[in-house]
């Protein structure tokens, strides 16, 4: 919105030319998204408390989970909305608000974030145990992938490709049946966030690494000397992508500063579901799919634990973790929360950093 305001200014005043880089706009969002969830914050979790939208503990799921946890009790969540406001605002004001890439995500944001919403509603305001149906919350997510894919492949100039990480010349063709891929993405890593959102400051640390990590792609990706040189796809106006990945590196940065260990909000289903589609949508349009695999490693991990566990349960009734996902496995072993934490930021890290690598090694 700026970006319209002020730069048509810059013939009359210079300065205002500087809001044709999108790295000036991408740190002004940070920063804006930042500020933004540092003074609300206070303000939210006083609601929150006062409306008692907090963290109940489930009695029934585990007794020495719910012993380790119980310090969370009364502890309030929904604390995504004060997340996805941060980033709706800080994009629309320093991106290309007409540009087509940023509508999408914004779009996919928006959908993800109403149904966790409509989750976390029925589970803490109505008090429906499960919030929505398994079904319901799946099926909003397909409606999106599908949506999103038949987008993807209409657009003329999109291709159906899958680029494979560290060849050069590796790619797939999937036709039609890359909707098929779009839908899965989508689903996968939207409910990989969610289920990575269990520890005080684990999964907002995590999604501030790999948002940052799509940041750069972003930018490289819709910049026409770097994609050149480094060999990768020219996706022209892309790099908006970077001032909305920069958003919520600094909605989630203000949000971790009352969300680490001990944690006094809770982003709930509201904030991950959305984060996480976000996340998928932008590695989507920047035909970064499978590095998004590598850079959201510790998700990846989260998923798979609960699978095996589940598949191993079911037909042997035997389980291969403690618990599941396999954050929890490792407080089951004796890690202090606040250890299991830092040691899978430091995975996540290193995650980030290799996807990043993979631009050169091919």
């Amino acid at each position: 919105m700026l970006y319209y305001f002020l730069y048509p200014l810059r013939e009359a005043i210079s300065v205002f030319n500087i809001f044709r880089y999108i790295t000036f706009r991408a740190a002004m969002a940070a920063f804006t998204a930042f500020l933004i969830s540092l003074i609300f914050a206070p303000v939210i979790i006083k609601i929150l408390t006062r409306f008692n939208i907090v963290v109940k503990i489930r009695k029934k799921d585990s007794i020495k989970l719910d012993e380790l946890h119980s310090h969370k009790e009364s502890t309030p969540t929904m604390g995504g909305l004060l997340i996805l406001f941060a980033v709706m605002t800080s994009t629309l004001l320093w991106a290309d608000v007409f540009n087509r890439y940023i509508l999408v995500v914004l779009f996919t944001t928006l959908w993800l974030g109403i149904t966790g919403f409509l989750d976390d509603y029925l589970k803490l305001v109505r008090k429906k145990s499960k919030g929505l149906t398994v079904t319901t919350k799946f099926s909003s997510q397909i409606i999106l992938g599908a949506i999103l894919g038949y987008i993807l492949f209409l657009w003329p100039e999109n291709n159906t490709k899958i680029n494979i990480p560290f060849f050069k010349d590796l790619v797939f063709e999937l036709g039609i049946f890359y909707i098929l891929l779009v839908i899965l993405i989508v689903t996968g890593s939207s409910n990989a966030v969610n289920l990575t959102d269990g520890l005080d400051g684990l999964a907002i640390g995590i999604v501030i690494m790999v948002a940052l990590t799509f940041s750069i792609l972003s930018y490289v990706s819709g910049h026409i000397n770097f994609s050149e040189y480094l060999l990768i796809p020219y996706i022209e106006g892309s790099g908006e992508l970077t001032v909305f990945c920069a958003s919520i590196v600094g909605a989630g940065l203000g949000f971790l500063w009352f969300n680490c260990y001990p944690a006094s909000i809770f982003m709930g289903d509201v904030g991950s579901l959305a984060l996480g589609g976000a996340l998928g949508a932008v590695a989507l349009l920047i035909k970064k799919e499978l590095l998004l695999v590598i850079a959201g490693g510790i998700f990846v991990l989260e998923v798979l634990s609960v699978i095996v566990q589940v598949t191993s349960f079911r037909f042997t009734k035997k389980r291969i973790f403690k618990i599941a996902p396999i954050h929890h496995h490792f407080e089951f072993l004796g890690w202090p929360e606040s250890k299991v934490i830092v040691r899978f930021w430091i995975v996540a890290s290193l995650l980030a950093l290799l996807t990043i690598i993979t631009l050169k090694i091919r």
